[in-house]
């Protein structure tokens, strides 16, 4: 095993919580082969220092207060996150209409403009943009505020 293959990792990991995949892409240009780059996130994970569970949960505790479930699932699985472990864990995530009800009353207020369709447009590219379900924004958009 490489050692300085293997401090490399591990300096990264002190910064934060990597996928294995991500941690992968990025030592990759400093292996000297694919075995041994395999051999050093093998033995991380043995010793339990890499771990794609610790992962999810550590960007989900950063991110979700802010994104819905798309755009969460979204970025996980572009740091190569198996699909499963993000369905599991997205589900065990606080319900994403509090969250986009909150992330909507932190941006526009109290309640959502009733006949102005310009502003309901905004509001509603708004949280799409931040990833929310369409069901989830007709709901915030109805005025559904009262249950979270």
């Amino acid at each position: 095993m490489d050692p300085s293959l293997r401090e490399r990792a591990l300096r990264l990991l002190a910064r934060r919580e990597h996928s294995r995949a991500e941690l992968a892409r990025k030592l990759a240009v400093h292996s000297e082969s694919a075995e041994a780059l395999d051999a050093v996130l093998d033995d991380l994970v043995a010793r339990r220092l890499l771990s794609d569970e610790r992962y999810v949960e550590a960007r989900l505790n950063v991110r979700a207060a802010r994104f819905g479930n798309a755009r969460l699932a979204q970025e996980l699985r572009t740091q190569g996150v198996d699909d499963e472990l993000v369905r599991s864990a997205l589900a065990d995530c606080e319900d994403e209409w509090v969250r986009a009800c909150q992330v909507w009353r932190r941006r526009f207020g109290e309640r959502p403009a009733s006949g102005d369709a310009a502003g309901r447009a905004k509001e509603m590219r708004f949280l799409m943009s931040r990833g929310f379900s369409g069901e989830t924004i007709r709901r915030v958009l109805r005025g559904d505020l009262s249950d979270d």
